[in-house]
């Protein structure tokens, strides 16, 4: 998945989401737009055609955060896949998949090598800070660097898409309540999360436009603990600024260390189905 940001000619890719396709029983959620109107549907290849389903199936919610709250809404979005109108990429414009979520909540420093290239040490707890949904735009779309940031910052990001409410998971049920996997750009102000506003990091993360994710969130069907292996990169006007793997994760179980510490009500936007989403 790649996603431009022409403001500063940024993409981001994160290549397990790349790979996956319908064909082998993942399915890539996108929410696109085609002639003023918005809805989900089910991209049929990395950046290639989408199937129109709630064309399909009427019972099928237009938005991300409604289809992943229903019932069974996902195993009808597959099966609706089959049968629904095809709408030419070329014809549609990918949105960022999913918004209106309650909480982006982020692990900072979470990858080892990130660590290491900064001097810093590896956390041995989870460094939690949070993103305003209102952060969150399309793939794509602008960055827009305030005139009060003077040090914009690019870091790539897996985003986790927690599809039910969750509270002191356990461990071993911790991927039942994960709807998939999308591509996050944590955009920052560095100068604001670090040297300003005493050193608390919510300004400097949480400016608009500061959180481009997407297109596409591959379900969890065949991922599974490949998840855990997964290359990631980040790419600045052509040119591969971080080149890592989701193996290099300080404490993989963040997420779940999360849960245990905020409730999640559904309702909606980085669970319940998605009232949360975490990178």
């Amino acid at each position: 998945v790649c996603s431009m940001l022409h403001k500063i000619n940024l993409s981001c890719c994160c290549c397990f989401v790349c790979c996956c396709s319908l064909i082998n029983d993942i399915m890539r959620l996108v929410t696109f737009e085609q002639g003023g109107a918005t809805r989900v549907g089910v991209e049929l290849s990395d950046g290639g055609d989408i199937a129109d389903i709630t064309k399909a199936d009427s019972s099928l919610p237009t938005t991300m955060l409604a289809l992943l709250q229903k019932d069974g809404a996902l195993a009808a979005a597959k099966a609706a896949t089959a049968k629904a109108p095809v709408v030419k990429k070329g014809d549609a414009t990918l949105k960022a998949p999913i918004e209106g979520c309650e909480k982006v909540i982020c692990i900072g420093m979470n990858y080892v090598d990130h660590c290491t290239e900064q001097n810093m040490p590896v956390p041995t707890e989870p460094v939690v800070f949070n993103k305003f949904a209102s952060t969150i735009t399309d793939p794509g779309a602008p960055i827009i660097c305030p005139p009060e940031c003077n040090k914009l910052d690019f870091e790539v990001e897996l985003a986790i898409v927690v599809g039910k409410t969750a509270k002191r998971v356990k461990k071993a049920d911790a991927m039942s309540y994960v709807a998939g996997f999308t591509v996050a750009h944590d955009v920052s102000a560095r100068d604001w999360q670090l040297e300003r506003n005493g050193g608390q990091w919510l300004m400097g993360k949480t400016m608009d436009t500061f959180a481009p994710i997407g297109p596409a969130i591959v379900t969890t069907d065949e991922i599974g603990e490949s998840i855990h292996n997964k290359k990631i990169c980040c790419r600045l006007n052509g040119e591969t600024v971080q080149d890592s793997n989701t193996n290099q994760l300080a404490v993989a179980s963040s997420a779940l260390k999360v849960d245990r510490l905020i409730d999640t009500f559904p309702s909606t936007y980085r669970d319940v189905p998605v009232s949360r989403l975490c990178c």
